[in-house]
């Protein structure tokens, strides 16, 4: 749990509207939450600067939620399971947000899957939320700022968070560092085709859940299961409190499911007791500051009149073949410091 008193400056410097904001999102206001998504979202400086007040205001009311990311190919059902699941959940009395992570428009960047669209059932659930947001490219699928997003939907009172990744073949890595639990959904499908699942992606997994278990898919998934068992005897569980389990389910069936949060459940119980969880997001806040750092001295190297002055005929130097780009790389960074750039 994130813990701590409030930053005496956060606080001071909420500007009347931001501390509407703010009270809003801690009533549960869903519009309010929507607001503060969509300006953690924003790019621009100042939004940028107010969003990272409010989330500072807001702290304190974070960490109590469970943080589970859903990962697997295309046309395995992750939609279909995550309406399923928190359909069940909501209906079980526990306040579920969904960040969806659509993939992006290459042309806009916006989003070529459609909140209108998707999990019609469980966005009519009040006790759900869905945001789907573009992935902008980012690694594995995950909107840039989608750790902010989950930290408003736990301020406005949401106990579960579900992440779903775009899951088209990108690093998984990125969702597995911003959530408690890592999911993996695979296909009752057996042999070669459960050889594609990458060892890397598996080796992130706490918990896999073999979909469609139904009809004449049954004993397919039970197979899939089997194989995924023997499979994960192999690899070294990541915490010594927990060895990841495979389970069977049937979204449409609504089968399975309640063994899923039991097992979520006995996850959180184990992790909690060994001191793992803590430790696990102490990390994933350090990692996260080391990106913020990484994405704004980015910012900053574009942004610089010089760098941004000579960038272009460097790039042209590149894509022609008459320089190295580790040679322009050093002479626009020179350019950025104003000193020599000499790498280790």
């Amino acid at each position: 749990m994130i813990t701590g008193s409030r930053p005496a400056a956060a606080a001071a410097s909420l500007s009347p509207a931001t501390q509407d904001l703010a009270s809003g999102i801690l009533a549960g206001q869903r519009r309010a939450l929507a607001r503060a998504i969509t300006l953690v979202e924003s790019t621009r400086s100042d939004h940028r600067l107010q969003a990272a007040r409010l989330i500072a205001h807001l702290l304190p009311a974070t960490g109590k939620a469970i943080r589970i990311g859903f990962s697997g190919p295309p046309g395995v059902g992750k939609s279909t399971f995550i309406e399923a699941f928190g359909t069940h959940l909501t209906r079980s009395g526990r306040k579920v947000a969904v960040l969806a992570v659509d993939p992006s428009s290459s042309r806009s960047g916006g989003s070529i899957l459609g909140d209108k669209t998707r999990m019609e059932t469980l966005s009519r659930e009040p006790n759900a939320y869905i945001r789907p947001s573009p992935s902008g490219g980012t690694l594995g699928g995950v909107a840039r700022r989608t750790r902010e997003a989950m930290l408003l939907a736990e301020a406005a009172g949401f106990d579960v968070i579900f992440i779903e990744t775009v899951g088209v073949g990108q690093s998984e890595t990125t969702v597995a560092d911003m959530v408690d639990l890592f999911v993996l959904l695979a296909s009752p499908a057996g042999g070669d085709d459960l050889q594609g699942i990458k060892r890397g992606i598996m080796e992130l997994a706490d918990l896999l859940i073999v979909t469609k278990a139904d009809g004449d898919l049954l004993l397919a998934a039970q197979r899939a299961a089997s194989e995924l068992r023997s499979a994960l005897h192999l690899m070294r569980p990541k915490v010594p409190c927990w060895r990841p389990k495979v389970l069977t389910v049937s979204s449409v069936a609504a089968k399975g499911l309640e063994t899923v949060w039991d097992t979520i459940e006995a996850f959180r119980s184990a992790m909690d007791g060994a001191g793992e969880l803590a430790r696990l997001r102490a990390e994933q806040s350090r990692a996260a500051l080391w990106r913020e750092i990484e994405d704004g001295l980015i910012t900053a190297l574009k942004d610089h009149p010089q760098v941004a002055a000579e960038a272009p005929a460097l790039e042209a130097r590149v894509v022609a073949g008459e320089t190295t780009p580790s040679l322009a790389a050093e002479q626009l960074l020179t350019a950025f410091l104003g000193r020599p750039f000499r790498p280790d």
